[in-house]
């Protein structure tokens, strides 16, 4: 009986392995496959973190039940490696130094979160514009890329966003993607730059999204370099979608419909930034001058998104970052979605992710020099 027991054990835990491995490599073909080819990857690769815990987990089990069978975990995620080394940054090294390189650029990233803060009290949004202005400054930054930032034109002191940069940062380039009826108030994504800004442009992506790709070419000791920046299509969940993932949790007549509404949002949104990927690796490799892709992706390292927006750049956080990166902060305790992506013509000195309070975005701080 006993015999019999643990034959059954054994193989309930070699299918379970074998199917864990065989959905991780799965997860393995999003570098290569497009949601708009074959939508459920996108949520392959948001599972591969965990699919490379539990096979971690079948590699101790292996060991010490039967280490022959620990091939199969070991060949998996071998095969699979790819997906690994961008989860994780080795460098350990001392605190982000204030003080930046001689003949260095310092970028900083961040999704502003319209520049209200997360507070729900209107005296103290207003504060937060002024509060997130001046996280920013402190570091000294020679460019600055803000996602969802907006502006009003109206005069009005209280709402002047681009104000609160002009005298540090005199050039801007303001992709106004959404306005009202008025042109009097915009919002999208900023550049600002200390050094002048040479050239500019837009780019818009295809199938009548309303976001875009913009791009700024600074001049620098000499040096003209290209500053792209984008903010990629996300979930758009509302209150009510947050509401339906807690009813996920409880099995109920409503669940089914619940999950129906939520998958069809990150369908759509997997989509779409497959589109505005290759759009953007497009017009990017394209450039004739050094540049730094910089942006909030909403998209995990895993996915379709990264691998095809990164191409054969660095990711700046595995340059000189430390452990797994959380750059958004809302939904789950470890999701990178925010990247700064220099081509190979630049060095990357040092990386930090600040996680100021001010908004649902860490803000990332990149410290780079063109090689030489």
């Amino acid at each position: 009986m006993a015999s019999t027991v643990r034959k059954i054990f054994k193989r309930f835990f070699i299918g379970l392995n074998l199917v864990v491995c065989v959905l991780f490599l799965i997860a393995c073909l999003s570098p290569v496959m497009s949601p708009e080819d074959w939508w459920p990857i996108g949520f392959f690769s948001l599972a591969v973190p965990y699919f490379i815990i539990i096979i971690i987990f079948s590699i101790i089990f292996w060991l010490i039940v039967k280490p022959i069978l620990v091939l199969i975990p070991v060949i998996t995620l071998l095969i699979g490696i790819k997906q690994i080394i961008v989860l994780f940054a080795w460098h350990p090294t001392a605190d982000f130094m204030d003080k930046k390189a001689y003949n260095s650029l310092r970028i900083v990233d961040w999704n502003v979160s319209s520049m209200y803060g997360l507070s729900n009290n209107a005296d103290k949004r207003k504060h937060n514009r002024t509060e997130i202005a001046d996280a920013i400054i402190k570091y000294d930054p020679g460019v600055i890329c803000l996602q969802e930032f907006n502006h009003s034109y109206s005069g009005k002191e209280s709402s002047n966003n681009i104000g609160l940069f002009s005298a540090k940062y005199p050039y801007y380039f303001f992709s106004r993607d959404y306005t009202n009826r008025s042109k009097n108030y915009a919002s999208g994504c900023i550049i600002f730059s200390k050094y002048p800004i040479i050239d500019s442009g837009k780019i818009n992506y295809p199938k009548h999204i309303a976001e875009s790709i913009i791009y700024a070419d600074i001049l620098k000791d000499g040096d003209t370099v290209r500053i792209y920046t984008t903010h990629l299509q996300s979930y758009k969940f509302t209150p009510v979608d947050y509401d339906d993932m807690e009813k996920i949790k409880d099995p109920g007549n409503e669940t089914l419909e619940a999950s129906k509404n939520i998958i069809q949002k990150m369908k759509a949104a997997f989509e779409r930034r497959s589109v505005q990927s290759e759009t953007l690796s497009r017009f990017a490799s394209q450039s004739t001058h050094p540049s730094i892709i910089c942006g909030d992706f909403n998209d995990v390292p895993n996915s379709f998104t990264y691998f095809k927006s990164r191409g054969n750049r660095q990711d700046a956080f595995l340059k000189q970052g430390f452990g797994i990166g959380s750059s958004y902060l809302s939904l789950a305790p470890a999701l990178r979605i925010d990247y700064i992506f220099p081509d190979n013509t630049f060095q990357v000195m040092q990386f930090d992710m600040d996680d100021q309070g001010l908004s649902d975005h860490s803000m990332l701080i990149a410290d780079m020099q063109l090689k030489k």
